[in-house]
């Protein structure tokens, strides 16, 4: 069975990032952001996920944030996009519904080798801790874009701001899983016969 992994080291002025993703783990996470509520977040991913991911990242958090969420979002993408490979023998399509107490988000994936992200989530707060909440549609645009997939995420309803976040890095988590999960193998699951653009 071929390997599905993805590895990328990123160094710009602003940030420098080291991760590595391999789909078919088993939950394992080890991620130090300098930012820990994100690092929270990116374990749930991974768990939920049953991924294999390690990040390592360090950035000019002194500034802003900004920098070091879209650069670890462009980071997971690309991981994600080294991963899926030619897609071929993939599910494609994956959806999760999660709950955490008075939260429920759902969250749809195509890997489908065009990037859009629709983001209808609003916050109740502008932070989590230190971390600002307007930050986590630039995490999943990056990631769309750079991994190339189509990505709805929707707060159905839900007012603690880290119940909110939660739900949506669980059900992200779980609807990869199951979207880059294994059907047929050889089969491109689109009747072009090709996922790339």
């Amino acid at each position: 069975m071929t390997e599905r992994t993805g590895e990328l080291k990123r160094t710009t002025r602003e940030t420098e990032i080291e991760a590595r993703l391999d789909l078919d783990g088993s939950g394992e996470a080890s991620i130090a952001t300098g930012m820990p509520f994100l690092d929270h977040m990116l374990v749930l991913f991974t768990h939920h996920g049953r991924f294999d991911f390690t990040l390592r990242a360090k950035g000019d958090l002194e500034v802003d944030y900004h920098h070091s969420v879209e650069d670890a979002g462009l980071v997971v993408g690309e991981c994600l996009l080294q991963a899926l490979s030619d897609k071929s023998g993939i599910q494609r399509f994956g959806a999760a519904y999660v709950p955490l107490d008075e939260a429920l988000s759902r969250v749809v994936v195509d890997i489908c080798g065009r990037p859009y992200l629709h983001y209808r989530v609003r916050f109740r707060t502008e932070r989590v801790g230190d971390f600002p909440t307007e930050l986590f549609e630039d995490f999943f645009r990056a990631v769309s874009d750079r991994a190339r997939i189509t990505l709805h995420l929707d707060l159905i309803h839900g007012r603690n701001s880290h119940h909110i976040a939660e739900t949506l890095f669980k059900a992200f988590g779980r609807s990869l899983r199951d979207a880059a999960g294994r059907a047929s193998p050889g089969l491109v699951p689109s009747t072009k016969g090709t996922l790339s653009r």
